[in-house]
């Protein structure tokens, strides 16, 4: 009985896959009774529902032990309430749900995918419930992560592109506990107890210190009864203390790791802006012109097309809690290192004093409010949004007035933002790649 109505619903559900949203989602919150706040986007359109339960609990909370936030974030599912990890995924699969979890450097976060069916979804949301509320972290699946873990480790040694960009958050974040990777070191991994992980949840997991999002076929009632039910065992908890700022670069340097690879590996960068910056705006659209639009950022011309020095070359701001990185990156053979890196540099320079042409400017605006309607064609991608919007504090409306944000960008805004913001005289170098007197060498 219960597959015939997953079927039915899942038929319903593909009759409407091309449906496109034409409107900016309207965003309503609150909290529950335990505090807990709740940001909420109605979605008739499909009948299903995606629920996001985000903690304040991502690597930058590890301490001295990197990877303890991962590893706890990816342990609740495998074990919980007395049931084991398969008893626990197969739950879901039964009814039709989807459950997922993930981990960053600001929060950690659980899923929820289901239909919307009363019986399926009241079981759903009690299944996420006992995995949130009542994990077990069984030491037998504490044993099998540590080992799936350090293996992972041991592999991320033989990709120079991992290698570099944890040298990369460590050279520019230094003392900052963005500074350690979120998967953690096999020294600290090692190190990790069941103690730790169980104080970790205890801490971090609880209701003042969660945010839920919902999006989908459910009404305001159903959506504040399946918060209020999800939030319903967690403790009361105190909110996470605030963590340092990140501190400004007070000089340049190189980072060079040796590594038998085809192609050296370089990133360049420094921390850029954090989310809710007001530079945002010139800063995004300006980098779309800079190395941010693919094929038709100067970047990718400059280093590419023009002397074919990499496949590809790139440049983004990545928006974090504190000021995330603004980074740029190639890869190139080693004998062409040095011409590749001074292209990049080159360009860099020159733009930040220059700004983009106003045909660049328009090309850019057009390319990003044009693809405006794709960010928003599907609850999860809607979710994505909510999460951030919630989580960072942006404004409620920030989907609304993000086209004409975007139009609003002036190259004089652009360039008095990128010359504010980035300095070329304190950018971190990191170069993973086989140095030209071990080639001559030979094996």
């Amino acid at each position: 009985m219960v597959i015939k109505k997953i079927l039915k619903i899942v038929i319903s559900i593909l009759l409407f896959v091309s449906w496109t949203v034409q409107a900016s989602p309207k965003i309503e919150t609150w909290k529950t009774s335990k505090g807990t706040e709740v940001y909420y986007v109605h979605a008739p359109e499909l009948a299903m529902v995606d629920m996001e339960i985000v903690f304040d609990a991502g690597g930058s909370r590890n301490a001295e032990l990197p990877g303890l936030a991962a590893f706890t974030n990816g342990l609740l599912s495998q074990g919980a309430a007395g049931l084991d990890a398969d008893a626990i995924s197969n739950g879901f699969e039964s009814l039709g749900a989807v459950y997922g979890s993930s981990s960053g450097y600001d929060s950690a976060s659980v899923t929820l995918r289901s239909l919307t069916d009363e019986t399926l979804l009241a079981k759903a949301i009690e299944n996420l419930k006992q995995v949130i509320s009542k994990p077990d972290f069984p030491k037998d699946a504490l044993e099998r992560n540590r080992s799936r873990a350090l293996i992972g480790l041991k592999a991320k040694q033989q990709s120079p592109g991992a290698l570099a960009k944890d040298a990369f958050m460590s050279a520019v974040y230094q003392s900052h506990p963005y500074a350690s990777p979120n998967d953690g070191t096999e020294k600290s991994i090692s190190a990790i107890k069941r103690k730790d992980i169980t104080a970790f949840y205890k801490k971090y997991y609880v209701a003042n210190n969660a945010m839920v999002a919902i999006v989908g076929a459910v009404d305001r009632k159903q959506a504040e009864q399946m918060a209020e039910n999800i939030t319903s065992e967690l403790q009361q908890g105190k909110k996470a203390k605030p963590i340092e700022n990140v501190k400004v670069l007070d000089k340049a340097d190189t980072v060079f790791i040796e590594h038998p690879s085809a192609q050296t590996h370089i990133l360049i960068g420094q921390p850029g802006l954090k989310r809710g910056d007001p530079d945002f705006f010139p800063l995004y659209v300006g980098n779309h012109v800079l190395g941010g639009g693919g094929m038709v950022s100067r970047l990718f011309m400059e280093v590419r097309e023009k002397r074919g020095l990499s496949y590809s070359a790139y440049s983004y701001f990545s928006p974090m809690r504190f000021k995330g990185p603004f980074l740029a990156g190639l890869q190139t053979r080693s004998d062409q290192v040095d011409e590749a890196l001074s292209v990049l540099m080159e360009n860099i320079n020159t733009y930040i004093e220059t700004g983009p042409t106003e045909e660049e400017l328009i090309a850019s605006k057009k390319n990003i409010t044009g693809g405006y309607p794709l960010r928003i064609d599907s609850n999860s991608k809607i979710l994505g949004y909510l999460v951030v919007i919630a989580y960072y504090k942006l404004p409620l409306d920030y989907l609304d007035t993000f086209n004409a944000k975007v139009e609003a960008v002036t190259i004089d805004q652009i360039k008095d933002a990128f010359k504010r913001r980035l300095t070329p005289d304190k950018l971190i170098t990191v170069m993973v790649g086989s140095s030209e007197e071990e080639k001559k060498e030979g094996p």
